[in-house]
């Protein structure tokens, strides 16, 4: 098919190249010979006026033109990709079904993990991929990378539906054996501990607590830095330092660590974990089934 003079099968075939870069590689993505790949870019460069990928060394490099394309192919293919394949119906215990949830450490204890034991038993054949959130999350769940987003309402991405999740409280957590929860929590104490903290990404973005506490001005002493929720207790237990998690992992991890915990010892907002996902998939029927899952299941966690 050909839309203004251009061959749309040729869009893949672009996209297997930025993606691969390599001729070979791209054939065998996308099942076509070498040959037939060399010919697909050469008809690429003629309609695009541009060389598209250019060998440097034993290896293929996109040009300054194709890497400014590439996003917009990217979208439009994930576009095509998700009016073919939506399924108008959805039938949880026949489905096999894969969706992949942008979500973390924390989501997944909370939610994911008695999630995955209900669909042992009302859904076997659906298949959950967990992603932790990085600072390319709003560019994959617009891209149709990720099905799901769950995080903070402030790290929504900008222009997709979304719903609460759940409201979720922020308490402070140390060692069981550290005295200042014995005697009751203060304000300065809060200060004067260590603290570990939690940023995610190559950017090291902090999560909702720790870039809440960073607002309000007042300086906290930050001993370890992690980049999982879970992480924390294991630079807790045994010191004097605290941490600031979510309540719903904070009943989890006191199973297995000597923890003690206690309310903010000043007014803290109230975090709302909000669910999104592309405006495109707003009546898809799996979809739609997957966020009623997910919002009984932390209804029951309350």
């Amino acid at each position: 098919m050909r839309f203004k003079g251009l061959d749309l099968n040729l869009l893949v075939v672009f996209e297997a190249l930025m993606e691969t870069r390599s001729v070979t590689r791209a054939a065998e993505r996308i099942g076509l010979t070498q040959p037939a790949t060399s010919a697909a870019l050469r008809r690429l460069r003629d309609y695009f006026h541009d060389d598209i990928v250019v060998a440097v060394g034993k290896r293929m490099h996109p040009t300054p033109f194709a890497e400014g394309l590439y996003p917009q192919i990217q979208q439009a293919l994930r576009g095509v990709e998700r009016a073919i394949t939506t399924p108008t119906t959805f039938d949880p215990t026949t489905s096999t079904r894969r969706f992949r949830i942008i979500g973390s450490d924390y989501i997944m204890v909370a939610v994911l993990v008695p999630l995955i034991e209900r669909f042992a038993r009302t859904a076997p054949g659906v298949r959950v991929e967990i992603v932790q959130p990085n600072e390319h999350s709003a560019a994959d769940l617009e891209s149709g990378k990720a099905d799901l987003l769950v995080t903070p309402e402030p790290f929504l991405a900008a222009g997709h539906p979304h719903e609460i999740l759940f409201e979720e409280e922020q308490v402070v957590v140390g060692w069981a054996e550290n005295p200042i929860f014995a005697q009751g929590l203060t304000e300065d104490d809060f200060y004067a501990a260590g603290h570990v903290t939690v940023a995610f990404g190559a950017n090291r973005t902090p999560g909702f607590a720790d870039s809440t506490l960073a607002r309000m001005g007042r300086e906290r002493l930050v001993e370890v830095t992690v980049s999982s929720f879970a992480s924390a207790p294991w630079f807790i237990e045994g010191t004097a330092r605290l941490a600031v998690l979510h309540e719903r992992l904070v009943r989890q991890i006191a199973r297995r660590f000597n923890l003690a915990k206690a309310p903010m010892p000043f007014e803290f907002p109230t975090m709302l974990e909000m669910i999104q996902f592309h405006q495109s998939r707003a009546d898809d029927a799996g979809l739609t089934w997957l966020r009623q899952q997910m919002r009984e299941i932390a209804a029951e966690a309350a």
